[in-house]
């Protein structure tokens, strides 16, 4: 049994997805980010960072995980799916995690809070981040060009880069141009396990 907590952004999608496509057995604990549930003591005995999602492992000692890029290595590794063995399919795996960890997520999360959640309209930060997010985006698209998966098959950089890139609206990036982009995002949505994973609670 896995504890999961999370709360409804592409980061705890992510885990919620993967949790669905490894068939693990799981319960849910939804935290209201609104409400500063991630701060609170017992919260932060899991996440001492206040950042969801984290996971307790009762299997294995409740080993606690938290960062989703850890997270879904770490489900990759228990179940010996989406993350292959192999030293430079792996790499080429994590590589493509690491871009979404680093690049994706940071960026369309900056691009959404200064669009849609800072105190005050800033244009310089809304174009930098906007013009950051189309940039990978395009990024993206390239590498699409010659595989239809980010590592050449099916693994968890597709799972962590999936929520964020069909959040693009949010953040009011157009994929316009990028018809290898809006295919994979159509082929990675269409996974029954995907979509269970968006309607978790929370997820």
């Amino acid at each position: 049994m896995i504890d999961f907590y999370t709360a409804g952004t592409p980061n705890g999608q992510k885990v919620a997805i993967a949790l669905e496509e490894l068939d693990l057995t799981y319960r849910v604990h939804a935290l209201s980010l609104s409400k500063g549930n991630q701060n609170k003591p017992e919260y932060l005995a899991i996440n001492p960072n206040g950042k969801i999602p984290a996971i307790i492992d009762r299997d294995e000692e409740d080993f606690i995980v938290f960062e989703s890029g850890a997270i879904l290595i770490y489900l990759a590794e228990k179940t010996g799916r989406l993350l292959p063995k192999d030293p430079k399919a792996r790499t080429t795996v994590i590589q493509w995690l690491m871009f979404q960890m680093a690049g994706i997520g940071p960026m369309m999360g900056q691009a959404g809070h200064f669009l849609k959640s800072a105190p005050e309209s800033i244009p310089y930060a809304i174009e930098r981040y906007q013009k950051e997010s189309r940039r990978l985006l395009e990024v993206l698209e390239g590498r699409l060009n010659a595989a239809d998966y980010l590592a050449g098959e099916y693994s968890i950089a597709d799972i962590a880069t999936y929520p964020w890139v069909a959040a693009h609206g949010y953040s009011e990036i157009s994929l316009e141009g990028l018809p290898k982009v809006e295919a994979w995002l159509e082929r990675v949505g269409s996974r029954p396990a995907v979509q269970a994973g968006l309607k978790i609670p929370g997820g």
